[in-house]
């Protein structure tokens, strides 16, 4: 009789918060629906220039699903830099300069070019391979390295800010502030740079670790990997406070996460997704994936700040219309 009453007991919790319940059905299924989207695609189609290829070596290259395209050297180097196309192959200088900073648009390069000069039998040249971002070395994790610094900034600080934030409310702490004369702003301002202290040494010794201890490839600045860092970071900070304001409880922020947080992962770049254009076109939505394709500009084709400067608008964009939310949602506890 005691074990039915505490199972009934836990019954009636359960049925009583729908939230749970919707989490516990759905979120695996979609986690597994993204897996499925970003694992099981199609190879990988390479976009290859070319000059003084024979007809031979081109059909074959061609029948590989790679799209070929004739160019001249100075056309091919100014569609390398827009990443319009992954390679540029001089059969007649017997070189192929590679784009380099995606590891699957060069395995796929290398793949339809071995393929093709094999149909060349003796004819076929040793070609000398040149990288105009990364490096031959440049491996999965230094490609993904850059969206995983992104990535941790980002969960940590939305994990920590959101229960952060979300226990000042519930041990009354907010409470006592909204009673005071201080307006909404100023107490929304007041704790994001509170927490901002915090998340500015979080942020530096996460790239610092990433970059000086692991060796992820490095091209470009280390300060423009952290004014990036720091965006994500407040970015985070200001999505966990304003969610936080839904949630009663530590265990209703953390369910969050398989809505918030893993879609970004999916959709930012750690997976290769550049073969499903809708999948990127979803990811344009989420602010990981323009604080991962600033990382990725900076660290592996060693971009500046000025160059990325698209991406920077969007995260701030995306923190300033989190805060203004926050300051809304702060009308539930108090009207000024």
């Amino acid at each position: 009789m005691r074990i039915r009453a505490i199972v009934k007991r836990i019954i009636q919790q359960f049925l009583r918060d729908k939230r749970s319940i919707a989490l516990m059905m759905v979120a695996p299924l979609l986690v597994m629906t993204l897996l499925w989207l970003v694992l099981d695609t199609e190879q990988y189609e390479p976009a290859i220039a070319v000059n003084g290829v024979p007809a031979q070596m081109q059909t074959v290259m061609e029948d590989a699903d790679a799209a070929i395209t004739e160019m001249s050297e100075s056309e091919a180097e100014e569609a390398l830099e827009d990443r319009e196309i992954d390679a540029y192959l001089n059969f007649s200088d017997k070189k192929v300069i590679m784009e380099g900073s995606q590891p699957s648009a060069t395995s796929a390069v290398n793949q339809v070019i071995s393929q093709a000069v094999k149909q060349l039998n003796t004819k076929a040249p040793d070609l000398d391979v040149e990288f105009m971002h990364g490096s031959a070395d440049l491996n999965l994790f230094d490609n993904t390295g850059s969206v995983l610094i992104g990535f941790f900034v980002f969960f940590f600080v939305f994990i920590i800010g959101g229960v952060s934030f979300l226990r000042e409310r519930t041990q009354g702490t907010l409470e006592r502030l909204l009673a005071t004369p201080l307006k909404r702003w100023e107490i929304v301002f007041g704790y994001l740079i509170g927490f901002g202290i915090f998340i500015i040494i979080q942020s530096a010794i996460v790239a610092a670790f990433s970059i000086y201890v692991l060796g992820i490839y490095m091209a470009g600045s280390f300060a423009a990997v952290l004014a990036i860092t720091l965006l994500l970071a407040i970015t985070a900070l200001s999505l966990a406070t304003l969610l936080s304001a839904y949630a009663k409880n530590e265990f209703q922020m953390f369910q969050f996460i398989p809505v918030v947080i893993i879609p970004q992962v999916f959709f930012s770049g750690v997976f290769p997704i550049e073969s499903i254009e809708w999948i990127e076109a979803i990811g344009k939505i989420m602010p990981l994936t323009y604080g991962a394709d600033a990382l990725k500009a900076i660290m592996i084709r060693g971009a500046e700040l000025s160059a990325v400067l698209p991406q920077i608008g969007v995260l701030v964009g995306f923190s300033i219309v989190f805060i203004l939310l926050n300051i809304v949602a702060l009308k539930q506890h108090r009207t000024l």
